[in-house]
C-alpha cells in the first residue's frame, strides 16, 4: 500500500470521528452549562455524582459494540457468514445487559446515588436526573452498535452526521425542557437520554441504503460470539469506564478535602477533561477500520504507519489543549460558576492546570491501547487500558491525596499516565522480542 493512499484513508476516518467527538463534547459542556445556570454549584456536583453511571453504562455498551464491529470487520474477509451474525448479537446483548440498569432506575435510583456519596442536598438534586438516565440505559447501549458498524462498514461520514445531530438535540433540548418548560433536573436527563434515538435515526439512512451491507440476523443471543467481541472492545471498555472510576475515587476523596465545592470543582475539571478524552477516542476509534483491514491483509508497513500517524494527530491535539487550559483555566472556570463562589473558582482553576498535563500522555496511551485492540492484540490493549483507566489512577489517587492533599488528586491523573506510558513501552519491547 503506497503511503498517499493511506494517509488519505486515514484522514477519511479520523477526521470524521474527531469532529463527531467534538460536537458530543460541545453537548457535555452545554449539559453542564445549562444545569449550572438551573441549579448552580449542587447541581454540578450531583451531575458529577452521577458520571460514573454513565461510565458504566458507555463502556458495556462500547465493549459489545465496538468490540462487534472490530471482529465483524476482521472476519468478513475470510468468513463473511460468520461476520454477519455478530450485528444482531450485539444488539440483542445490549438489550439484556440493560435490563439490570432499568431495573434499579425503576426500584433503586436513591440507593445507587447514596452509593455514590450524596448527602441529603445532592440527593434531593440528583435523584429524578439518576431515575431518567437509568430507564434510558438501552438507547444509550444500541447507539453503539448502531454507529460502530455504519463506521466500519465505510461510512464515517453518516457515523459522523449521527453524533453531531445527536448533539445538537441534546443541547436544544437542554434548554427547552430545562427553561422554558422548567423541568430543571429531568429535563436535562430526558434530553440526553433521547439524544440516542436521534443519532441511531440517522444511522439508519445507512442501513437503508444500497451500499449497506450489514444484516440483521434473527439467531438467539451467543455467549461464544459476546467473549469473542468482548475480547476485542475491552480497550473500549476501559476508555469509557476510566473517567467514571476516576470522578467516583476522587468524588469520595474530594468531599473528604473540600466538600460539596470540592466536588463541583472537579466537575467543571473533569467536563472539561471529557473534551479530551472524547478526542483522542474519535482518533483511537478512527484508525480502527483501516488498521484492521490492513492488518487483515498482512501489511505491516502500512500499520506502522498508521499507528505514527494517529500518535502524532493525537499529540497535537493534546498540545492544544493543555495550552489552552494553562492559558484560560480561570476564564473557562467562570463560564460554570453561575453563582461567582470564590472557593469554587479557586479550586478549579488550579486543579485543571495541574490536572490536564496529563493529557500530554494520555493522547499516547489510548491511541495505542485502539491501535492494539484494531489489530487483534486485545491482552495488550487490556493492559494499557486497564493500567491507565483503573489500577495506576485509583493507586495515585489515594497515595497522592495523602502524600500532598488537594493538589496530589489533581496530579493523579498525570503520575497514572506516565505509569501507564513506561509500561507501553516495557510492553513493546517484549512484543518485540
Amino acid at each position: 500500500m503506497e503511503q498517499k493512499p493511506t494517509q488519505q484513508s486515514l484522514g477519511r476516518y479520523i477526521l470524521p470521528n474527531v469532529l463527531a467527538m467534538i460536537g458530543m463534547s460541545c453537548y457535555i459542556l452545554a449539559d453542564t452549562f445549562f444545569i449550572s445556570m438551573a441549579a448552580g454549584t449542587n447541581g454540578i456536583a450531583a451531575l458529577n455524582l452521577a458520571l460514573p453511571v454513565y461510565g458504566i453504562i458507555f463502556a458495556v455498551g462500547s465493549m459489545i459494540g465496538v468490540g462487534s464491529a472490530i471482529r465483524y470487520s476482521l472476519i468478513k474477509p475470510v468468513d463473511r457468514p460468520q461476520a454477519d451474525l455478530y450485528f444482531s448479537s450485539a444488539i440483542l446483548w445490549e438489550l439484556i445487559c440493560s435490563l439490570p440498569f432499568v431495573a434499579l432506575g425503576i426500584f433503586a435510583p436513591g440507593a445507587v446515588l447514596r452509593l455514590l456519596g450524596a448527602d441529603e442536598v445532592l440527593f434531593g438534586v440528583g435523584l429524578p436526573y439518576l431515575r431518567v438516565v437509568l430507564c434510558c440505559t438501552p438507547m444509550f447501549m444500541l447507539n453503539y452498535t448502531f454507529t460502530a458498524f455504519v463506521r466500519n462498514d465505510g461510512a464515517p461520514n453518516i457515523a459522523m452526521a449521527a453524533t453531531l445531530t445527536s448533539g445538537l438535540f441534546n443541547i436544544a433540548f437542554d434548554y427547552l425542557l430545562m427553561f422554558p418548560l422548567k423541568m430543571g433536573m429531568v429535563g436535562a436527563a430526558l434530553a440526553t437520554g433521547l439524544s440516542p434515538v436521534v443519532s441511531m435515526s440517522v444511522c439508519m439512512v445507512h442501513y437503508l441504503s444500497k451500499k449497506n451491507t450489514v444484516v440483521f440476523l434473527r439467531r438467539a443471543p451467543s455467549p461464544r460470539r459476546l467473549a469473542a467481541a468482548c475480547s476485542l472492545g475491552i480497550a473500549a471498555f476501559v476508555g469509557e469506564i476510566s473517567s467514571g472510576i476516576t470522578t467516583m475515587v476522587f468524588n469520595f476523596l474530594l468531599l473528604d478535602l473540600a466538600s460539596n465545592v470540592g466536588v463541583a470543582a472537579y466537575a467543571v475539571a473533569a467536563n472539561m477533561a471529557l473534551v479530551g478524552m472524547a478526542l483522542f477516542n474519535g482518533v483511537s476509534q478512527g484508525l480502527q477500520p483501516l488498521a484492521s483491514a490492513v492488518h487483515g491483509a498482512g501489511d505491516r508497513q502500512a500499520e506502522e504507519r498508521i499507528r505514527r500517524q494517529s500518535i502524532l494527530i493525537s499529540l497535537v491535539i493534546a498540545v492544544v489543549l493543555v495550552g489552552g487550559v494553562l492559558l484560560f483555566a480561570d476564564q473557562l472556570v467562570a463560564i460554570f460558576n453561575s453563582e461567582h463562589s470564590a472557593e469554587l473558582a479557586a479550586y478549579a482553576g488550579s486543579g485543571m492546570r495541574l490536572y490536564f498535563w496529563g493529557f500530554l500522555l494520555a493522547a499516547v496511551n489510548v491511541v495505542k491501547a485502539g491501535f492494539l485492540s484494531a489489530t487483534g492484540r486485545g491482552t495488550e490493549a487490556s493492559v494499557i487500558a486497564l493500567s491507565r483507566g483503573v489500577v495506576a489512577i485509583v493507586v495515585f489517587a489515594f497515595l497522592l491525596s495523602r502524600l500532598l492533599g488537594l493538589a496530589g488528586v489533581w496530579l493523579a491523573f498525570p503520575a497514572a499516565e506516565g505509569f501507564t506510558l513506561l509500561l507501553s513501552f516495557w510492553l513493546e519491547r517484549r512484543g518485540a522480542k
